[in-house]
């Protein structure tokens, strides 16, 4: 994006946080990508994004013990952890437009990195950080739980995901920790991962996705419905939706042995 076009997009985020009368060379670096500043486009926002990440799950805890007075830890736990979780950050990023503003190397530039959640959710990181940084943190704040935990926080429903639903009822029926394993395809900027969870022996899920937990979560959601039949006075919550990415599997198959780390290294 062009100089001024762009410098222009940051004044708008400013404004949208509440800190219009801020100047945009003073929240730079926070967009500033590692593959950038190796080219000379000047220091990265990755101790930036440091410190928003540690900022951003104070700010959620305190919101959500302000909202959900009477929720348990557990749910407040869990509901912290949606709220801060990457996809989360990515999603207001992209909402935000950090994608048009964000600043990356060549290589990064030619293989769609405006579009990568992780470098989506680095830079809505970093600016939390720089925005409590050059205003305070009541502002950062306030922009945070506008413009994130708001509405982040609609979907969230502070129940198990299937990964840790399924962790509690493989723990609690058979004393057995799931385990995951992954081999990935295609090139870089299109990566496709397919998941197999395995409980003791057995070979009890299989699922596909953009990312490795997207493809863990859908595994873990086949594999949580076959415990859920096979023991129904065990805890643990029902199956998230596997948004049609599950894959049937024999599930009497046993896991070939790893021939290379890319062919299945436990996660």
């Amino acid at each position: 994006m062009p100089g001024e076009k762009r410098r222009a997009r940051l004044r708008a985020l400013l404004k949208t946080a509440g800190a219009g009368e801020i100047d945009v060379g003073l929240v730079e670096q926070a967009f500033v990508h590692e593959s950038a500043s190796r080219e000379g486009a000047g220091p990265s926002n990755e101790r930036l994004e440091f410190l928003g990440d540690a900022l951003l799950g104070y700010i959620a805890a305190r919101w959500l013990v302000q909202k959900y007075p009477d929720a348990s830890e557990g749910e407040l736990h869990r509901r912290r952890a949606t709220l801060i979780s990457g996809e989360a950050c990515a999603r207001t990023a992209r909402r935000l437009g950090l994608g048009d503003i964000v600043v990356l190397g060549q290589g990064m530039t030619q293989t769609g990195g405006a579009e990568n959640a992780t470098v989506l959710a680095d830079a809505f990181e970093a600016f939390v950080a720089i925005l409590a940084r050059v205003c305070d943190l009541d502002r950062a704040a306030r922009f945070i739980e506008s413009e994130h935990l708001a509405p982040a926080d609609k979907g969230a429903t502070g129940e198990p995901d299937a990964k840790t639903a399924l962790q509690e009822i493989a723990q609690a029926a058979l004393r057995l920790t799931p385990m995951y394993f992954e081999r990935a395809e295609g090139p870089p900027h299109d990566r496709r991962y397919t998941s197999q969870v395995r409980v003791g022996d057995e070979i009890l899920g299989e699922g596909i996705g953009p990312s490795k937990k997207v493809a863990q979560l859908s595994a873990a959601a086949m594999a949580l419905s076959t415990l859920r039949y096979r023991h129904p006075q065990a805890p643990g919550a029902p199956a998230s939706k596997d948004d049609g990415r599950v894959i049937a599997l024999d599930k009497r198959r046993r896991p070939p042995a790893p021939r290379s780390p890319d062919s299945g290294a436990p996660i």
